[in-house]
């Protein structure tokens, strides 16, 4: 069992005030921050919804303030002790922070308010993001999504495609397990963590092999014993509450870590397994509520997964930015 030794805050990564200037990009407040390796020398860093120029300067809003439903940066920096560097953003003509995923063509009707990135994944010269189409924001951690995909990129991210073949849609009940999702990769498959909307139900997991990633109908879903087609016979992997989950491979300390917040319990958790299918280790605080309050996120680093510290990003709700964080692991 991996143990967290001492956590702390290394920089402010978004926001006016950051170490980047992230106004420069119009990026005033925004939230989540997804990394993966991009497999051309950056890491890509998904962000959700984000504001510029008349945000209000206390959580997301006004939509007036040039608000886009996500937006990408890219980061080339390998030395994360001082901070992460954003080296440039899918740009509008005037240099500031272009919206990449889009929204359904008539959002009003279909009824949808957002599209929001959950992860994202490097596979055979593609760039893949997961994310979900947001259908009503509910209470506080609670709210519905019309569907989950997998949105795709074949030009370095500037452009991305929402093909229909990589869609699970939330049916009537809206209880379908996969519509918060956590990319992985392992030999020749690729694996999908999922949860139901909102962030207080358990994580399942789903697979395919890499030719397959983008037509759904090919998954299969890990039931506690072996793989079935059946989406809602899957077995939890990861007990709920589990909110914004990030899972990777951990060279130094030859696991697996999944990172994720636990609300309403105001903390983000970390589990470690030998295999992605269990058994994970019972969570164990990576960052405590009381001390970051309206926590939220917790996104691994790619680049930080072969010494005794991981990095990761945590937003956090009040300040509504993003800001950079370093754990000391242990077995």
């Amino acid at each position: 069992m991996v143990r967290v030794i001492g956590t702390e805050r290394i920089a402010k990564i978004t926001g006016a005030d950051s170490i980047n200037r992230t106004d420069r990009f119009a990026i005033h407040g925004t939230d989540l921050g997804i990394l993966w390796d991009g497999g051309d020398g950056r890491v890509f860093v998904l962000f959700g919804d984000t504001f510029g120029e008349g945000w209000g300067g206390d959580g997301g809003g006004p939509d007036s303030a040039d608000w886009r439903s996500n937006v990408l940066a890219f980061s080339t920096t390998t030395d994360l002790a001082s901070g992460l560097t954003l080296d440039g953003v899918v740009a509008r003509p005037d240099g500031t922070a272009a919206q990449v995923i889009a929204r359904d063509d008539r959002p009003d009707e279909v009824g949808e308010v957002t599209v929001i990135p959950n992860s994202g994944l490097a596979v055979g010269g593609l760039q893949v993001a997961h994310y979900m189409s947001v259908r009503q924001w509910g209470p506080p951690g609670k709210w519905t999504t019309n569907y989950s995909g997998l949105a795709v990129s074949d030009d370095g991210g500037r452009t991305w495609a929402k093909p229909w073949s990589a869609r699970w849609i939330n049916r009537a009940e809206r209880d379908d397990p996969f519509q918060m999702g956590a990319l992985a990769r392992e030999g020749d498959h690729v694996y999908l963590f999922g949860t139901t909307n909102g962030r207080h139900g358990p994580a399942y997991l789903a697979r395919t092999a890499i030719p397959y990633l983008l037509d759904a109908s090919s998954y299969e879903y890990f039931d506690g014993r072996g793989w079935i087609r059946d989406e809602f016979a899957a077995a939890p992997v990861l007990p709920g509450p589990v909110g914004e989950l990030s899972v990777a491979y951990d060279g130094h300390l030859g696991q697996w870590l999944a990172l994720h917040l636990d609300d309403p319990g105001g903390a983000i958790l970390l589990h470690s397994a030998d295999r992605l299918t269990g058994p994970w280790s019972p969570g164990v605080v990576a960052v405590p509520g009381h001390q970051y309050p309206g926590l939220y996120g917790g996104y691994l680093h790619p680049w930080a997964l072969d010494g005794p510290d991981i990095y990761y990003l945590m937003s956090q709700w009040g300040p509504y930015n993003v800001f950079l964080m370093r754990s000391r692991l242990e077995q």
